[in-house]
């Protein structure tokens, strides 16, 4: 039987709790390194989606766009490393 996306979201939120439990050991980062972190994050995953996107674009100005946005994302990665 298919699960439904509530027993997804809590089962995410259970593996979310114990990733947290087990990584704040004596080294714990900052609110500010953990924003940067996530942002870093959240880029990556775009430049993912961008990424695959662009292997299967067609249009030449729509690759265009990709490309753009792929140096865009890029650029914005290396100023927050």
């Amino acid at each position: 039987m298919a699960r439904g996306w509530e027993s997804k979201g809590v089962e995410v939120q259970v593996e979310s709790n114990e990733g947290q439990k087990h990584s704040s050991g004596p080294e714990t980062k900052s609110s500010d390194q953990q924003v940067r972190e996530r942002m870093i994050r959240d880029l990556q995953l775009s430049r993912t989606r961008v990424t695959n996107d662009l292997a299967s674009a067609t249009n030449p100005n729509h690759r265009k766009s990709l490309e753009a946005a792929l140096a865009h994302l890029d650029q914005k990665i290396a100023e927050l490393s």
